[in-house]
């Protein structure tokens, strides 16, 4: 049996609203229903796992009824970080089951059922696999040397206030990056073994979990339009996708 475990943590602080991000309509319905739904759509039997905090779940359950909201899923709270919040969700997954278990960001209400699939059915054999896209902006590297900025006042109004005069940077091949997305999908034991480790700060994804338990990561193709609504303008791209 397979899973997905969809983490809804956000306070909407860029966002510039009270309201957390995930529960924000678009095209006329919260973001967070939008996601559910595109998960349900490609499979009537993954079993949904909604991770949120405590403190939006009365919100939540509110949004449901006044949507008529009927996705099943298993509620799971969320945790002090991305990580604590993935392991109560992943708890909520018996002990013993097999199978793939995905992990998706809430705001991400755009992938592709074809990305879903391929992502879903490239774990069966790989065990951990993610969804990227080129980078197609040119990316320029920041580079730290320790040293202290002696430029003078002169100098400094002397310079753009784009640029700053950075003398620290140095452009990098942007065909050796990829961007990542969700979901996310991993081989159930894998990934509830790799949860198992201690956090540390360099957790800022569940492949980068896998990945420090010692197993490499496939990539496969993402869609471009699965975007992660994070700020107002995220959501005016969001009504044109819609």
């Amino acid at each position: 049996m397979d899973y997905i475990i969809i983490v809804a943590g956000g306070k909407g602080l860029r966002m510039g609203s009270d309201i957390p991000k995930q529960f924000l309509p678009i095209g006329g319905k919260p973001v967070l229903m939008r996601t559910l739904e595109r998960f349900r759509e490609y499979s009537a039997e993954l079993q949904i796992i909604l991770v949120l905090p405590e403190a939006q779940q009365e919100y939540w359950y509110q949004l449901c009824k006044e949507y008529h909201f009927d996705v099943e899923y298993t509620l799971a709270n969320g945790g002090q970080t991305r990580f604590h919040s993935v392991q109560n969700g992943l708890a909520k997954v018996p002990d013993d089951a097999q199978g793939v278990v995905g992990v998706h960001d809430g705001v991400r209400p755009f992938p592709s059922i074809e990305v879903i699939k391929n992502c879903y059915e490239t774990a069966r054999t790989k065990k951990a696999v993610i969804p990227v896209i080129p980078v197609v902006e040119t990316v320029r590297q920041l580079i730290s040397n320790g040293q202290q900025d002696l430029r003078t006042n002169d100098q400094e109004k002397s310079c753009s206030p784009v640029v700053r005069c950075q003398k620290n940077s140095k452009t990098v091949p942007r065909d050796q990056y990829r961007l990542v997305q969700t979901p996310q999908t991993f081989d159930i034991q894998l990934l509830k073994a790799a949860n198992r480790q201690p956090y540390n700060d360099g957790f800022t994804d569940d492949a980068s979990v896998v990945e420090s338990y010692g197993y490499e990561i496939t990539l496969v193709e993402g869609n471009r339009e699965n975007i992660k609504i994070t700020t107002p303008y995220d959501m005016k791209i969001a009504e044109v996708l819609i």
